[in-house]
């Protein structure tokens, strides 16, 4: 009993320090079931737990800083943070980047480095809308995460960003370690403003990336999202990248993603398609989420994928789910 006490008492006393130190716990967990083509259309039990630990400080004259580690990302278990797909480049793969982010933030600024986006997927904001347990109305074939351009080489990115008033500007570069390949740069602009109860955004961005043959492309993309007060949004996204795959000819992308929020009820879908020469591949993804209170939501999600190719025709894959997912 005295041993319980001592656990218990010291337990209490480091939860403490910790608060004192600015130093926040958070964590979200997922269960229910998934299926269809993707899962080779066997139905299975899904469960996923993520653990993040978030720091910050301020310093004497002002400056805060601080960082964030997550736990489902350190664990060498080769996925990292949503956004980044590191050493995706043959040439620069094996590298690694373990879901770490640290900031210095001042009247200058921000500066962060690790798992964070270019100043392109920075700036663009993704059609998606609603949530699923496991992202199956965003894992079809025709979603842009707009990580195109991001952790091709070591996954490790710099970005400066600084906002005034309703416009935002970020800069970024990430480098090849081994030095063979030149490093990559971005540049990004937001603006935000509203009117007669209508949220309107604007991103805008360039960012320059290594394919998967070595070689340095360019990207440019474009996104608008409108929010009006009824609860209706929409969002559109547009992006061109050079050579992605060393075959020689660019790719476009292309979403639409609208959505409805009334009481705990979200529904929204997306579309989008890449093209690329007479290939393409497009898909559309549905959620649909019941907000149950307290941080745990009901969430349904269906997505499919259709792929077409100069001789191999069509073909199509879907998935789907169902289940709680908790926030914590």
């Amino acid at each position: 009993m005295k041993k319980v006490l001592f656990a218990t008492t010291a337990l209490v006393a480091s939860a403490g320090i910790a608060s004192a130190q600015g130093v926040a716990l958070s964590g979200s967990a997922e269960m229910g079931v998934v299926g269809g083509g993707a899962y080779g259309d066997n139905f299975q039990f899904w469960t996923d737990v993520d653990v993040t630990f978030t720091f910050s400080g301020e310093t004497d004259n002002g400056l805060t800083f601080g960082g964030s580690i997550d736990l489902d990302e350190s664990d060498g278990s080769g996925t990292f943070a949503a956004g980044t797909t590191v050493g995706a480049s043959p040439a620069f793969a094996g590298t690694s980047q373990g879901g770490e982010t640290v900031f210095l933030s001042g009247a200058f600024g921000t500066l962060t480095m690790g798992d964070t986006d270019g100043a392109l997927d920075w700036a663009l904001t993704e059609v998606a809308i609603g949530g699923s347990i496991d992202d199956a109305h965003t894992a079809h074939g025709g979603y842009s995460g707009g990580n195109e351009a991001d952790g091709m080489l070591d996954g490790q990115i710099a970005r400066y960003d600084y906002s005034f008033g309703d416009f935002s500007f970020g800069a970024s570069v990430e480098v090849d370690d081994t030095g063979v390949a030149d490093p990559t740069f971005g540049v990004g602009a937001k603006y935000s403003t509203s009117f007669s109860g209508v949220d309107l955004g604007f991103g805008l961005g360039y960012q320059s990336y290594v394919n998967a043959g070595g070689a340095t492309q360019d990207a440019f993309g474009v996104s608008v999202d409108v929010m009006f007060a009824g609860g209706f949004q929409a969002i559109l996204n547009y992006k061109e990248l050079g050579d992605t795959d060393a075959g020689g000819v660019s790719e476009t992308h292309w979403g639409v993603g609208v959505g409805y929020t009334f009481d705990a009820i979200t529904v929204g879908a997306n579309y989008g398609m890449y093209e690329e020469g007479a290939n393409q591949q497009d898909g559309f993804g549905v959620a649909i989420d019941y907000d149950l209170g307290g941080g745990a939501e009901v969430q349904f999600g269906y997505g499919d994928t259709s792929t077409c190719g100069v001789y191999a025709g069509c073909a199509t894959v879907d998935q789907f789910s169902l289940g709680v997912a908790m926030s914590f």
